[in-house]
């Protein structure tokens, strides 16, 4: 198999890296995470001239991309950058659901999200879940032609901000059945609905939703009512392995700054990296950044194979990026001393990241668990 990237993926990875290495230092990236946005909506939009968004999509679906590869591409230089626009939230996920399910009145939106003119946010998380996919107690009853929703969300990325949201809702079955849950389309306008923003550790921002006699048209339904659980774990399958490349481009970057501290600090009146115990762990971390890259080119690869052998990758990726994260974030900051822990040095931040990346759309323990059970199933399907 050719793992190497065609033309316009290499033309587009040139692209994007250059405009954060252009426009998106670390002062810069800084300023806008502490802004009340927690993004700037100047910078979103150039992503959308640039066609960074639209690389996310298919082209059935208005963009010129969507493969996993092209997830792969423009995640890693967001990780390089600390990029904390939201790509992930309103392109992958809420948008992948609204591609997946929906009807071609609902698509129609899809060309505002990509032209950057429409920010999405997807809905799924609740209070008391703890990465379970199926479990979802909001509730979604009939309510005359239309529908009445009632419930919570929680860790929803961008909330604050976004013009619409997809929402997942039980409208049938028990608190943590597959069947029985179904998506909905919510302007942030809605009566009813109530959105309470704060920010992460590693300068993201996320809000909680409360859903309190939210009403909804019969055109809020998106997709097949009770059937939205395939949809849930097509979207963020996408989303697992864009956080997992975006793991990637942020190791890198903490690679990088790590290798330049060795090269030019002086201790004792000569060079730390010239010391064999520091040059053999900076070794074993850049093999561990090697076995990483090829977890996320395998769980690109799979994006669209069959179900299992897709949840299999991704979450064989999730579980190496958990761990060889957490790896790269103490390693970096221990060969760095003191000074890596300072909140001036974007190594710090890198590091937090890292973490945050991890409890994203399942741990690493979760993602193992999830591994062993599919190949379980897998096995019982070969029977």
């Amino acid at each position: 198999m050719n793992f190497e990237h065609t033309e316009e993926r290499r033309m587009l990875a040139d692209s994007l890296n250059r405009f954060i290495a252009e426009q998106y230092s670390f002062e810069t990236r800084d300023r806008i995470a502490k802004s009340a946005h927690g993004f700037s909506p100047e910078i979103w939009q150039q992503f959308a001239d640039l066609g960074v968004i639209g690389a996310l999509f298919r082209e059935a679906d208005g963009g010129f991309g969507g493969a996993g590869f092209d997830i792969a591409v423009v995640f890693e230089a967001i990780g390089r950058g600390l990029v904390v626009e939201p790509l992930l939230g309103s392109a992958v996920l809420a948008g992948e659901a609204i591609a997946a399910a929906g009807n071609a009145a609902q698509k129609a939106v899809l060309d505002q999200i990509i032209g950057g003119t429409t920010i999405a946010a997807f809905a799924h998380d609740e209070p008391n879940s703890h990465y379970e996919l199926a479990r979802v107690q909001t509730r979604a009853e009939r309510h005359g032609d239309g529908w009445l929703l009632n419930g919570a969300k929680a860790v929803v990325l961008q909330g604050e901000q976004a013009d619409l949201f997809v929402v997942s809702a039980r409208s049938a079955g028990a608190v943590d059945d597959e069947a029985g849950i179904s998506l909905f389309l919510v302007p942030a306008n809605t009566p009813g609905l109530v959105v309470r923003g704060c920010p992460t550790i590693d300068g993201g921002r996320v809000a909680e939703l409360t859903l309190d006699g939210v009403q909804l048209g019969a055109d809020a339904l998106l997709g097949v009512i009770n059937q939205g659980y395939a949809t849930l774990e097509r979207a963020i399958g996408r989303g697992v392995l864009a956080l997992c490349a975006e793991a990637l481009g942020a190791m890198e970057a903490a690679k990088a700054a790590t290798l330049d501290y060795l090269r030019t600090r002086n201790q004792f009146g000569t060079l730390i990296g010239s010391f064999q115990a520091l040059q053999h762990r900076m070794a074993d971390l850049l093999l561990e950044i090697e076995q990483a890259r090829s977890a996320v080119i395998n769980a690109a690869s799979a994006l669209d194979a069959d179900r299992l052998t897709r949840e299999r990758a991704l979450s064989a990726a999730k579980v190496s990026i958990g761990r060889i994260g957490a790896l790269v974030a103490e390693e970096s900051i221990q060969l760095h001393g003191g000074i890596g822990m300072t909140w001036e040095l974007p190594l710090a931040h890198y590091a937090k990241r890292l973490v945050m990346i991890d409890h994203q759309l399942g741990d690493e323990d979760h993602h193992l668990q999830r591994y062993i059970e599919l190949g379980a199933l897998g096995k019982q399907a070969a029977a």
